[in-house]
């Protein structure tokens, strides 16, 4: 496991005094950028064991967008879909999260009772914008996220909204530079402990939005929920928040939306998505189920 780091190379776009390599990789990141949820889908015969083709495909939009789609037909409740196709993109370090299943790898299905019903992710409702793992200490950052779908909502709901952190990073910079300095500060956002009848089951977290990783790629850590979270009160992280809450409520074109179906799921390197609410079965064998992986690894190759 590697945390991500404060040091920014001379030579980095990320480095706010070099404008010139950031217009080059802006250049780059935008040439060519998606328009279109379809053109980040790829139909795969088994996620298991993808052809050589299909890997490509998948890495290619990864590539450009940080993000895949890939549709399927295998709709086995069977966790080795989502643990082989990780293994395929050198996905193995596995983050043990507090509500994962033995396996590390979490199951999402409403919760009827025991500690999952007492977070969102297990219940009905809608999920704020978010990175997964915003509240993980700096050693165990999520830099790679699987999600594939067993079953979707029986009725209605449970659309992911999706939106590449790099693009995020952009539009803020354009707007204001001095947003992405004050997102890098160390302690711009915390999360305060998770105490629980008077146990601390998490301590307070504190981090920038903005990192980067070892190998010098852009890490996003963020949340937009607005109770149980404390932002460091000067009046530029203000404007850069409220800025950034904008653009994820806005009809931005570089947000897409899916409902994933039976079979299909999403590959990334943990980009920003929401879950709008849904409405399910009233058959437990039939509510909506999606299996989650979360890793300390962005996928190989991009």
């Amino acid at each position: 496991m590697t945390q991500p780091t404060d040091k920014i190379d001379n030579s980095s776009p990320f480095n706010l005094d070099n404008d010139n390599a950031y217009q080059t990789w802006r250049a780059r990141k935008l040439e060519n950028y998606p328009s279109e949820l379809s053109e980040l889908v790829v139909e795969v015969n088994d996620p298991r064991q993808l052809s050589r083709a299909e890997h490509e495909a998948i890495l290619a939009r990864c590539r450009v967008a940080n993000m895949a789609i890939y549709v399927s037909p295998v709709k086995d409740e069977d966790k080795a879909v989502i643990r082989e196709l990780g293994k395929q993109f050198n996905l193995t370090q596995l983050d043990s999260n507090m509500c994962a299943d033995d396996d590390s790898i979490t199951s999402l299905t409403v919760a009827e009772e025991g500690r999952r019903q007492t977070y969102i992710p297990y219940t009905n409702r809608p999920i704020h914008w978010h990175t997964d793992g915003y509240y993980n200490s700096p050693d165990k950052q999520i830099y790679g996220l699987l999600l594939h779908c067993v079953r979707r909502a029986a009725q209605e709901g449970g659309e992911n909204a999706l939106l590449d952190h790099e693009i995020a990073y952009i539009l803020l910079r354009d707007e204001n530079p001095e947003y992405i300095q004050a997102l890098m500060q160390l302690a711009v956002m915390c999360i305060p402990a998770n105490v629980t009848t008077g146990a601390t089951i998490r301590p307070t977290r504190c981090g920038p939005v903005f990192s980067l990783t070892p190998s010098g790629h852009l890490h996003m850590r963020y949340t937009k929920r607005t109770r149980s979270i404390n932002w460091k009160p000067d009046r530029t992280t203000i404007a850069a928040v409220r800025f950034l809450e904008n653009l994820l409520d806005s009809e931005s074109p570089y947000i897409f939306r899916a409902t994933l179906q039976a079979g299909q799921g999403l590959i990334s390197n943990n980009v920003l998505h929401d879950r709008s609410g849904f409405t399910d079965s009233d058959d437990a064998n039939q509510q909506r189920l999606l299996y989650r992986a979360r890793y300390y690894q962005r996928i190989a190759g991009t």
